[in-house]
């Protein structure tokens, strides 16, 4: 029952995925992806697959939240920029002063409302990409080494086909991962260059700590691995 569950997550979310323009409906499929990753681990039934899991939700829990945590910033960037542009004091009044839909001070509902935002921001357009990165599985990310360990164990326990629809889903999710990396980075943006950035003492409270977590779990994993294999 986990397996077939595994099998249709991974089909669903990597296939349906690939027709959304929206961050939001974007990650929900994405996350229904990962569950199929989740649910192959427990599945399995040995102490390798329940390692992997609980790695798994550790890494893709930090990966999660660092997502959040940078577009959650993208957005204050958007609303920074209009509160310049209109001549507020302070966000609070440019909230209160404001006539138009209040969802139009932060733009970011759809993939396309992040065209260039390399050029404006490359800081919270590197970070987020290294993260969508990490969601794909690219070494030596943390997210490849969670996958790993899972797939490892499934062919250790004789699971071929489910290894196989696992490589091959996390193939076409990436296509719709690096949809968005190619619009930060290779498509022009509405603003002004470096209008959007924000001050590196905003983002160290809260960017800096979760990418220095992905990095740190990404190192302690690494060095696991390694001592495994010698042993």
């Amino acid at each position: 029952m986990l397996l077939f569950s595994s099998f249709l997550s991974l089909i669903i979310g990597s296939v349906l995925g690939l027709t959304q323009f929206k961050i939001k409906r974007l990650y929900a499929y994405s996350t229904i992806s990962h569950v199929g990753f989740i649910l192959l681990a427990l599945s399995i039934h040995s102490v390798e697959s329940t390692q992997a899991f609980i790695f798994y939700i550790i890494q893709y829990s930090l990966s999660n939240l660092n997502a959040f945590f940078i577009l959650v910033l993208i957005g204050y960037t958007y609303v920074n920029y209009y509160k310049k542009t209109k001549g507020y004091e302070s966000i609070s009044s440019l909230y209160k002063g404001y006539k138009g839909k209040i969802n139009e001070l932060s733009p970011i509902e759809y993939i396309d409302n992040l065209k260039g935002y390399f050029y404006l921001n490359p800081i919270l357009a590197i970070s987020l990409s290294v993260t969508l990165y990490s969601f794909i599985g690219v070494p030596p990310l943390v997210g490849f080494f969670a996958k790993q360990m899972i797939l490892s164990s499934a062919l250790d326990n004789g699971d071929i086909f489910m290894c196989l629809v696992a490589i091959l889903t996390s193939v076409i999710s990436a296509v719709y991962y690096l949809y968005i990396v190619k619009h930060i980075f290779f498509e022009k943006s509405k603003y002004t260059h470096g209008a959007l950035n924000v001050p590196l003492k905003e983002i160290t409270n809260t960017q800096l700590q979760n990418i220095l977590s992905l990095t740190s779990v990404n190192k302690y994993n690494t060095e696991h691995n390694t001592l495994t294999v010698s042993n």
